[in-house]
């Protein structure tokens, strides 16, 4: 396997590692790149990107990012908190008065991003074409009942957090939620990361598949049991309503829309470098990164049935449970994405990193691929 890109030789281990993964028959494609003390020190590519097989990854080809994308969109909020149009702790009804039906009055988008408002999924079964309706979500999730009383412990709200924080982005902004999560996160910085991505760009879009064979760990196969038998389950219809949620990811629709929880597109570079800009303090104040990143949720996730930690909209790690640890050190914060694209910052090492791939896994937190990466990592700092 041709290896592309460029790495300082101090990482050498750590190409080597990637290099490995595509002794896998069924890896296909995949960027990986590290940025310290915001200097790019590793940025490789390899693989293919296309359905068949034929066309090589390149070093502009983005992904389907999937779940890395809820960070960027947390970010934004902060934003707008810091700008004081929007505040942490006040009912979300303030920004957005219908949203207080069904025993939602007192919830906030504090816990809205820290996955505590009870809103994880919709009861009624909705329309596939649902998806791609951004009014006709906001409306469902309108009406609503929280499925636990908000505030008293947390369950991931996979693809319901995009409509819930999008929404209030969009009121406070003015614009769009994709058009402002990019104006204020991925311009400044120069990313190449799209949460509402142009036809024109679809060309270089890395089709995205499942591998096959591989059943995961004991917690995915717990989701995925419960998902098989219990079609009513909060857990399941987190993932399944719309029922287009799970079969969408290559369509031109999924593309086109705006769902900041699940559609932004990037590559590693962008991952790195949105991680690169929050430890340097470009993104945030110290004030609001501190509120990001402090614990406001652990403990076994309601949704997702095994334990999770959260900050506001990112994932912290939990160096003692083998899925839920980036790898690094204990501070580290950032998020995965469905079927393994990672990005994180360790900010005792001032590390940013960011995995794409388009070999879908089974895990459904962090991938065995990423953690090995960040383990031979570790080795060279």
């Amino acid at each position: 396997m041709q290896i592309q890109g460029f790495h300082d030789l101090n990482f050498e281990a750590v190409r080597e590692a990637f290099a490995d993964l595509f002794n896998d028959p069924q890896e296909r494609g995949a960027a990986l790149c590290i940025q310290i003390g915001g200097e790019t020190v590793l940025d490789l590519w390899a693989g293919t990107a296309d359905k068949d097989g034929e066309q090589p990854w390149h070093t502009d080809t983005i992904a389907n990012l999937f779940s890395c994308t809820k960070p960027f969109t947390a970010v934004t909020a902060l934003q707008l908190v810091e700008e004081g149009k929007l505040e942490l702790d006040v009912p979300v009804a303030r920004y957005w008065p219908e949203f207080a039906a069904a025993g939602k009055e007192s919830i906030t988008l504090r816990q809205l991003l820290s996955h505590r408002a009870g809103l994880p999924a919709l009861r009624e079964l909705m329309p596939a074409e649902a998806l791609y309706e951004w009014q006709t979500m906001v409306d469902a999730l309108t009406a609503e009942t929280p499925w636990w009383t908000p505030g008293e412990g947390h369950g991931y709200a996979a693809i319901t957090y995009g409509w819930l924080v999008g929404e209030l982005i969009r009121r406070a902004d003015g614009r769009s939620a994709g058009q402002s999560i990019m104006a204020r996160t991925a311009r400044p910085l120069g990313l190449d990361f799209h949460v509402g991505l142009g036809d024109e760009e679809f060309y270089r879009v890395a089709h995205v598949a499942r591998s096959k064979g591989n059943m995961g760990d004991a917690a995915a196969q717990r989701l995925l049991k419960a998902m098989m038998n219990e079609p009513s389950s909060m857990s399941t219809r987190s993932f399944t309503n719309p029922p287009s949620i799970m079969t969408s990811t290559n369509k031109p629709e999924w593309r086109r829309m705006e769902q900041p929880a699940a559609n932004g597109h990037g590559n590693a570079r962008s991952l790195a470098g949105f991680y690169s800009g929050l430890l340097d303090g470009s993104l945030l104040e110290a004030e609001m990164l501190e509120q990001l990143t402090r614990e406001h949720s652990v403990g076994e996730d309601k949704t997702l049935r095994t334990q999770t930690r959260f900050g506001l909209g990112c994932m912290l790690d939990q160096p003692t449970v083998p899925n839920a640890t980036f790898g690094l050190g204990p501070k580290a914060f950032g998020h995965p994405g469905a079927g393994g694209s990672t990005g994180f910052a360790d900010p005792d090492r001032e590390v940013a990193f960011g995995f794409v791939t388009n070999t879908l896994g089974p895990n459904i937190l962090m991938d065995p691929r990423a953690q090995k990466l960040v383990r031979v990592l570790a080795e060279c700092l």
